[in-house]
Formats: structure tokens, sequence, C-alpha cells
């Protein structure tokens, strides 16, 4: 109930303000070190100089690191980023292209192209859909294939 009475708003406030800064020096110090351990241009011996000096004086090292070598933080963070991003896409082709290659929406539509231009007939056509939708097609081309390897 007194509460309020011993801490005005200004001090909360000022408390507030206090407890983000602190927060925000603990995600810029964490950053430094990452980036120091990120950088393949450092040798093993700068790396473990600027954590030494990051650690024992950490205003002063986070401080130093930071205008010294601060321009560059960003850039290796983007290159981490785009071969991250990189390595993500190769896997997402790899598991999704290996294993469907192509719809049977695709493959259908295929169909419907291939009967309009009058290259099959209409009994083809029933027979490669039904193919497709069953799943035992491999293919506009290669519907056959794919029942001898069923078997």
């Amino acid at each position: 109930m007194y509460l309020a009475y011993d801490y005005p708003l200004l001090s909360a406030f000022w408390t507030m303000l206090l407890f983000f800064l602190w927060i925000m020096w603990f995600i810029l110090l964490f950053r430094v070190v990452l980036d120091i351990f990120r950088d393949d241009r450092l040798s093993g011996w700068a790396k473990a100089g600027w954590l030494v000096f990051c650690i024992v004086l950490p205003f002063l090292g986070v401080l130093v690191y930071v205008i010294a070598r601060g321009r560059n933080m960003g850039r290796r963070e983007i290159e981490q980023a785009r071969a991250q991003q990189e390595q993500f896409d190769d896997y997402i082709k790899k598991t999704a292209g290996g294993s469907a290659g192509t719809s049977s929406a695709d493959e259908l539509a295929k169909l419907s192209e291939i009967r309009a231009r009058g290259d099959i007939t209409d009994d083809e056509f029933r027979r490669a859909k039904e193919l497709v939708l069953t799943g035992h097609g491999a293919g506009v081309g290669g519907s056959g294939s794919g029942d001898s390897g069923s078997r």
C-alpha cells in the first residue's frame, strides 16, 4: 500500500532503463564472443587473446573489439546466414526433388495436353489417369515402369 510512495514513478523508469541496458550489454557481449569464434581469418592465438581481453576487462574489451573489428561483424553474420540458407535450400531440393519429382496434378496436366493435341486416345488417357491417381505411374512417358518396380 505504501510501496507507491516509497518507489516513485521516475525510479521505476530508471530501473527499467538500467535493466534493459543490462540485457543489451549481455546481448552485445555474447555477439562479440560468437563473432570471435566465427571469424575464420583470426588465428587461434588471436581468438584466445580477444576472448581473454573480453572476459578479463569486459566493458573495455567489448568496446575495443567493436571499434577495431565491428565493421566486419555484420558481414560475417550475413555470410553465415547465406551459408545456412544455401545448406537449407540444398537439403530441401535434395529431399523434395529426390522423392517425387513432379506431382500428380502436373502429370495430369501433361496428360490433358497430350490428349488435346491428339497424341493419345481417350481410352489411353483414362488408363494413364488411373495409373497417376493410384500412384503407380512413374510419369507421362513411363507409366509402365512403375508397375515393374513394384513386383
